[in-house]
């Protein structure tokens, strides 16, 4: 069944529930939408197919929609799970609106934007509505990566090839796929990098005012042909053009200006070439590695893993680390590998690993391509103008800054931060602690550049990665550096734990505070709220992690991460500097320091109070269905709540003794475990007692010892986690 309207012909298909669908009203027609179109992962087609009649242009919608509270980006742009993009109506139209709306009218009309993502379940879907809307903008073309994929660093680089006014990126990072994972919208600007505060505050403020949105529901583009396709719109001079792109050929030439690919070629394939082992983690990287690194310099096949992009990453999280790439790191334990290295979803991220699983920290990677940057022609022509890195991240680079006399930035987490500098002609290198590094060349990390460095500097020095590393510690010392991530904190927990934390390091008193750890003490030096100003445009950037910095150079921070789409990361960051002991296990090594970050911040006993808190509501209710059930109504049982109270009393007392009293300390514990154990029985003995003579019935009995059973496990939970170590006094009991 099919009907024209203004030269549209609607033809009717299968419903899918998430698809918008143009009504026909009697103001007109209106988009109506419960969703976003479908996508091939969808496994029922969208509901209605626009095709022009007549050569007529396609019609432009003015849609109502309402605004949404939680559309504030983050460092790494709007993250959610797909169910909130999927089942909140207008949720994705209205963030993308918000991107267009945030550009100058005069900067969007006819001006390029470029799209891509890395191929994670809803991406095409995204893909269809960005295209609808951008058209009905006023933008003038569309670059987009074939199929729609295309890698953020490539994004970057094709924005800044084309001249661009930005870029829309699909990606999630290193965040899992899938229909039940996350989704994610980033918006970069014309110089190829994320968008700053001001523009994402911008967004943000719009998003929360939004009434209407533009779209043209009748555009549908082709994404698996390379090549132009143009659409003409009503009131549109011009016709609207969308070109869909070789997604690797642009940046791969870009590679090729940088590094010496002959140079690569005779180490990866020539007659003593070293073998490698590449793992894309199902990402959008995979078509990048085997186009450059396989065919072109001629890496054998087999030398690139999990190379098929996936929508669910294969099942699997495509974050580079040592857990979440356990397959990658135990093929290169086997010793057969020289070097291996693993992406993320979208390809900023790398892990560097030598042979026998050597594992390089991000910290390390970018002050050895530091030290070694001239093995690199694109810095032999340009010549270096300076190194950064994320406060977070360890003082390994600021050691080669300083022997090198090369101007080192301390910038807050986010790459913004250093496209500012590189704009400004002020940075050649940086990198951060969560395995990201890359150039001047983008203004984005970038994971397969950082690879080619290093196989660069192996090309040169003809070295293995082990000794490169070990060589580096010789000469400059070693920054022993892990960091702690506690993820799906409740917020109000988290910041409430932040601000405690941040009051205690504003005491006086706290500076010049000693922690002694075994045979360890450290001494506070300074303490404060990283708050950065920027040497460009000298915009201030607050409250970007609490920094403790002791004497001997050691770092402790802590600090809320934004780019998580369920409840709050809280990370903890640990540097320690050694110039003598450097082939140490990091773990031992940082140890004390891990026991103090800890102390301080109390964060395991937080935690801990949450769940406690949680079970023993659990057991009230229990008990409280017991009595309050109508089948029931008899609250003698509430009398367990004493033994409830009187339960811990002979451990407080116990516990304060055998501090005063060592000889008496077993006496009183044997009393005291004597003691609650009579409680503690008494407590299942009275919902018995009362069923036996029909006082309640057994139902009650059941649900109070029910909850008896929760209590007195939440109770015991309470003297694990916080009766045990050293820190805790029962002075106070």
């Amino acid at each position: 069944m099919s009907e024209i309207i203004g030269g549209v012909k609607i033809s009717t298909l299968p419903i899918c529930p998430c698809a918008p669908f143009p009504m026909l009203t009697d103001r007109g027609i209106s988009l109506q939408t419960t969703g976003f179109p479908s996508s091939p992962s969808c496994s029922i087609r969208s509901n209605r197919h626009f095709e022009t009649m007549d050569n007529n242009p396609l019609q432009v919608l003015t849609v109502p929609t309402a605004p949404y509270p939680d559309q504030r980006p983050g460092t790494s742009g709007l993250r959610k799970k797909v169910y909130v993009f999927q089942s909140r109506r207008n949720y994705l139209h209205n963030f993308i609106q918000s991107i267009f709306s945030s550009i100058d009218l005069r900067d969007r009309q006819g001006s390029t934007v470029v799209v891509g993502g890395d191929g994670r379940f809803f991406n095409r879907t995204a893909i269809e509505v960005i295209v609808q809307m951008a058209a009905a903008n006023g933008v003038g073309r569309l670059i987009i990566g074939h199929h729609g994929i295309m890698s953020t660093p490539a994004i970057s680089c094709v924005i800044r090839k084309y001249k661009a006014i930005g870029g829309i990126i699909l990606t999630a990072s290193h965040n899992p796929g899938g229909p039940h994972g996350d989704f994610g919208i980033k918006f970069n600007t014309a110089n190829g990098g994320p968008a700053n505060e001001a523009v994402t505050n911008k967004i943000f403020q719009i998003s929360r005012t939004i009434e209407e949105f533009a779209v043209c529901p009748g555009l549908r583009v082709d994404l698996t042909t390379l090549g132009k396709q143009t659409f003409d719109l009503e009131n549109k001079f011009k016709p609207f053009t969308v070109e869909i792109v070789d997604s690797v050929e642009s940046y791969a030439n870009l590679l090729r200006n940088i590094f010496d690919f002959a140079a690569l070629k005779e180490l990866l394939s020539g007659e003593n070439h070293i073998r490698i082992r590449l793992d894309a983690m199902h990402g959008v990287v995979g078509p990048y590695v085997r186009r450059i690194l396989c065919e072109e310099l001629g890496c054998p096949t087999n030398s690139a893993i999990n190379c098929v992009p996936m929508e669910d990453f294969g099942a699997q999280h495509p974050d580079p680390n040592l857990s979440y790439a356990a397959d990658l790191v135990d093929s290169m334990r086997e010793g057969q590998y020289d070097f291996g290295a693993a992406f993320d979803g979208d390809g900023d991220r790398n892990m560097i690993l030598g042979k026998h699983g050597f594992f390089v920290t991000p910290s390390d990677s970018v002050a050895v391509i530091a030290d070694n940057i001239f093995c690199i022609p694109y810095f032999q022509h340009t010549g270096v103008r300076g190194f950064a890195r994320s406060m977070p991240t360890s003082a390994a680079l600021d050691r080669v800054a300083k022997a090198t006399k090369i101007e080192l930035y301390e910038t807050p987490t986010g790459w913004k931060f250093f496209g500012n500098l590189m704009d400004a002609g002020r940075l050649s290198l940086c990198g951060e602690e969560s395995f990201g590094t890359g150039g001047d060349h983008i203004r984005e990390k970038d994971g397969l550049w950082a690879v080619l460095a290093w196989l660069s500097i192996l090309a040169a020095r003809r070295q293995s990665v082990t000794d490169i590393l070990k060589d580096h510690w010789q000469k400059y010392g070693r920054n022993y550096f892990t960091r702690y991530d506690y993820e799906n904190i409740d917020i109000d927990a988290a910041c409430e734990m932040m601000e405690d934390l941040e009051l205690m390091m504003a005491d006086k008193s706290f500076v010049k505070q000693r922690f002694a750890v075994e045979d360890k003490i450290y001494q506070v030096e300074k303490a404060d709220n990283f708050e950065y100003t920027d040497p460009v445009d000298s915009s201030i950037s607050r409250n970007q992690g609490l920094r403790i910095i002791f004497s001997d150079g050691s770092r402790i921070i802590y600090r809320l991460s934004g780019t998580s789409s369920d409840g709050a990361t809280v990370r903890i960051y640990i540097d320690s500097y050694e110039k003598e002991h450097i082939f140490q296990d990091t773990q031992a090594m940082l140890a004390p320091l891990a026991t103090i970050a800890l102390k301080i911040s109390q964060l395991h006993h937080r935690t801990a109070l949450v769940g406690l808190s949680f079970s023993g509501a659990i057991g009230l209710t229990f008990l409280l269905l017991g009595c309050a059930l109508e089948q029931y109504g008899v609250y003698w049982p509430m009398f367990v709540l004493i033994f409830y109270a009187l339960s811990p009393i002979p451990t407080f007392i116990s516990r304060r003794l055998s501090e005063d009293t060592d000889s008496s300390s077993n006496a009183c514990r044997e009393l005291a475990y004597f003691l609650t154990t009579g409680i503690i029985v008494s407590s299942f003995g009275l919902p018995i007692v009362l069923a036996r003579t029909h006082t309640i019935q057994w139902g009650a009995c059941g649900l109070v010892m029910t909850g008896n059973a929760v209590i007195f496990l939440t109770i015991l939970g309470f003297f694990v986690v916080f009766g045990s170590g050293d820190d805790f006094s029962w002075e106070q009991w």
